[in-house]
């Protein structure tokens, strides 16, 4: 994996848990015969990369549930432990 690549996706998703399921969802959708959102490399490039390389350039992105984070809290508070 690109050491370089990696900080620039880190930058774009700065949360460690994001950027791993955003690059492991993308990784399985290009496995699956997804077709890449930049051009490979190369032939022989790793999926992973690919998924890294479209994150850091701003081609795949996290969407937040704003709804859902909201009622998940509100559950909280309601219950008062963690739901």
């Amino acid at each position: 994996m690109n050491l370089e690549m990696l900080e620039k996706a880190r930058t774009r998703v700065p949360s460690i848990p994001v950027l791993v399921n955003l690059v492991s969802k993308r990784t399985r959708e290009l496995n699956r015969g997804a077709r890449p959102l930049l051009r490979p490399l190369s032939k022989f490039e790793d999926k992973s990369d690919i998924a890294l390389r479209e994150i850091a350039e701003g081609l795949v992105v996290a969407e937040v549930d704003m709804q859902a984070v909201e009622a998940h809290m509100e559950a909280q508070a309601r219950w008062g432990r963690h739901v």
